[in-house]
């Protein structure tokens, strides 16, 4: 597993918040993940992106199967095979072999209820020509939400094996990667554990949500990512915003040609990084070293370019949970 764009600092390294954050996931998931070590960068977004990860795949009596499955079908809806392939080990690990195996060739479950789920997840990169909404509980929309946000950050700043070579898609390696991982994996996570550690903030949990810490962990990602905007004007900013809404997760045929003509009425100050904020949202692996070196003739910081990727991939994520917002109001209506 290699980065894209920079080395992080290394775990043992790490101090403060990031340090908290990465004892938990020790705790409670796989250890630093190399999702949360790239994040570093930006200890607020990391500690959101750890919070509503935690809380909604994780936590509960809510069944860690379907959220897992949920995790898979967003990610390949997006394209994030290292997201896909992660999730799949992570079924082995929870005793659902042949569901793994089902969900690693992009096949159809036979159950019912979970071939369901895929479809709903999977119509999610388009909510609106979808019409998409949910009826699934708090967990369940917060795991599907949470890796609309990861599958970005992972596609945009890693490289795409989870294992040297590609070994993770061996059905062997990963039933027994699985079985290594069983024990963590279906241990049960007292809800809650991860609020202490986001920033207080005034921006209140969507109704989506109800009480759940679910909905405080996604306000709180939503407000630490979307400040990495403030890095770019305000055409800049409009253009995102405009492009995420209309093109409503579509998936560009040649993403750079795509981008640069996004751009051409942008100022030239924020042309670049525009760029990549709108290829974090729609195609992150897009995102190249010509781009980032580019950015980086005016923000050299780590910090500046995965706050700027991250204000994309929260972008393109609001934008699913934003019909989320919609359906309520209307149900609230009709109620």
């Amino acid at each position: 597993m290699t980065y894209r764009f920079f080395t992080p600092v290394p775990p043992k390294a790490a101090t403060g918040r990031t340090a908290e954050v990465y004892q938990q996931s020790r705790d409670d998931f796989l250890g630093p993940l190399p999702t949360f070590q790239v994040l570093s960068a930006v200890p607020e977004v990391l500690a959101a992106t750890w919070s509503l990860l935690r809380e909604a795949l994780l936590a509960g009596d809510t069944s860690r199967v379907e959220r897992e499955l949920v995790a898979a079908a967003v990610s390949r809806a997006n394209r994030c095979q290292f997201c896909v392939d992660a999730h799949v080990l992570l079924l082995h690990a929870l005793g659902e072999h042949g569901l793994a195996e089902v969900v690693a060739r992009g096949g159809t479950p036979s159950d019912p209820r979970y071939a369901e789920l895929v479809r709903w997840a999977q119509a999610s990169r388009s909510p609106r020509a979808a019409d998409w909404s949910s009826a699934y509980a708090p967990e369940v929309t917060g795991t599907l939400l949470a890796f609309h946000f990861v599958n970005r950050i992972v596609s945009a700043l890693l490289d795409p094996d989870l294992l040297p070579g590609g070994l993770q898609r061996s059905p062997l390696v990963r039933s027994v990667g699985g079985r290594l991982y069983a024990r963590a994996a279906r241990e049960r996570k007292e809800p809650g554990r991860s609020l202490p550690l986001l920033d207080a903030g005034s921006t209140p949990p969507p109704a989506w949500a109800g009480d759940s810490p679910v909905g405080v962990a996604y306000a709180s990602l939503r407000s630490a990512a979307t400040r990495g905007g403030d890095l770019l004007g305000d055409v800049a900013r409009q253009t995102v915003t405009a492009t995420v809404r209309w093109e409503d997760g579509r998936f560009p045929a040649r993403p750079a040609d795509w981008a640069v003509d996004l751009v051409r009425d942008v100022p030239g100050r924020d042309r670049i990084g525009t760029r990549i904020a709108l290829l974090a949202a729609f195609a992150p692996s897009a995102v190249s070293v010509g781009d980032v070196a580019l950015w980086r003739l005016s923000h050299p910081a780590d910090a500046d370019l995965v706050a700027l990727v991250a204000y994309g991939a929260m972008t393109a994520t609001d934008h699913v949970a934003q019909a989320l917002a919609s359906a309520h109001l209307q149900e609230g209506h009709r109620a």
